[in-house]
């Protein structure tokens, strides 16, 4: 098998390794590293890697069901896409290629503000279910405006994220002075540091569309946003590339669930790059899971297909993995499944994938 077809991929490995090949140092950096120290991206792994699995056996799973349902629309999986800022120097057309394969598989695709192509050309790209996520770089006028123009194009959610008061210190590019292509990285975010509960409410109650909180990091602020009507709380630390030295989300998932205690439905992405990953946070009390750097490893492999061909892999894991566990469905999970382990070693950036594909090492003499 010649590893550039993506399509013929039989781990997930040989698909983050072929993106590592096709990338320009720069750019692979910039999809795995962190901000500053990248204890923020180490502690979201080590999170994951601190439950462990409590199998039960002698039941029936000769069928296994892995389907999921967000914003009123069925999944193949409870995973989503999450939103990618300058998704587009991974893939020419960027968002619209994810839109593609979010429409080829079955998921739902969260489309970046600074993300290209533009939103309506990315909503005519596909029929799969979006969200549109913001990022404040112009007044409230301008938000409203925007807002307006995600609801008109047909989109299934706004999502305001609300972890980037500031660009962070991501010192993998700043020790290169590279910039992001795009020039997002120069955008002005003096409108993002000024977003309030205040402005929350007005948000919500200004506009027919469920509203997404993404960045939630503690019960507090899930209590004070399901407080504001929040839709949906996205428990999200920006897969470390944002506040370095942050609790792994994972870790923070429970009590922030039961700080919702159903009032509002739950996100979790931040780390996740295995099956196994995705049904911890739903045992733990996720309802949807999102995998922004784990989809594009594939894109940057091999465009919509390699997108299709992560999704596809990680069904095949969370499904064995589920029968493995003596459970026929997503639905029957609960947390007499997990039990609390040690942690293995390791760093960020690269060695993170290491750690999720632990035979990094051997590459594959075709690639």
């Amino acid at each position: 098998m010649k590893l550039s077809d993506v399509s013929k991929a039989w781990t997930l490995q040989e698909i983050a390794q072929l993106a590592k090949h096709r990338l320009p140092q720069t750019i692979w950096d910039y999809l795995v590293g962190g901000s500053e120290t990248e204890t923020t991206v180490i502690r979201n792994r080590r999170a994951l890697e601190t439950w462990a699995f409590r199998p039960r056996v002698c039941r029936d799973v000769s069928t296994v069901s892995v389907s999921g349902r967000f914003l009123g629309h069925d999944l193949r999986l409870p995973v989503v896409l999450p939103p990618i800022g300058s998704i587009q120097v991974f893939d020419p057309d960027g968002a619209a290629t994810v839109a593609r394969a979010a429409e080829t598989f079955g998921s739902l695709q969260f489309v970046s503000s600074v993300a290209r192509p533009d939103l309506d050309v990315v909503a005519a790209a596909s029929s799969a279910p979006k969200v549109y996520q913001l990022y404040l770089v112009g007044d409230e006028a301008w938000m409203n405006d925007q807002i307006h123009r995600a609801i008109d194009a047909g989109y299934a959610g706004f999502c305001l994220t609300v972890d980037t008061q500031v660009p962070s210190r991501r010192e993998r590019d700043l020790l290169k002075r590279w910039l992001i292509p795009s020039g997002s990285a120069t955008i002005d975010f003096s409108h993002q540091a000024r977003i309030t509960w205040d402005l929350v409410a007005r948000v919500k109650e200004a506009h027919d569309i469920p509203l997404i909180l993404k960045g939630i990091a503690t019960p507090e602020d899930a209590k004070l946003a399901c407080d504001h009507g929040v839709d949906v709380i996205y428990v999200s630390n920006h897969g470390g590339r944002q506040l370095d030295c942050q609790v792994g989300t994972l870790e923070t998932l429970p009590d922030i669930v039961a700080a919702v205690a159903g009032r509002s439905t739950v996100a979790f992405d931040g780390g996740v790059l295995r099956g196994t990953d995705v049904i911890k946070a739903l045992i733990l009390g996720a309802d949807v899971v999102g995998a922004g750097r784990l989809y594009c490893l594939g894109l940057a492999a091999g465009g919509a297909a390699g997108v299709v061909r992560v999704l596809e892999i990680l069904e095949q894991e969370i499904k064995t993995s589920l029968a493995l566990l003596g459970v026929s469905s997503l639905a029957d999970l609960d947390r007499s499944y997990l039990a609390r382990d040690r942690p293995t070693g390791g760093g960020g950036g690269e060695d993170v994938l290491r750690r999720a594909f632990s035979h990094w090492g051997l590459e594959r003499s075709t690639l």
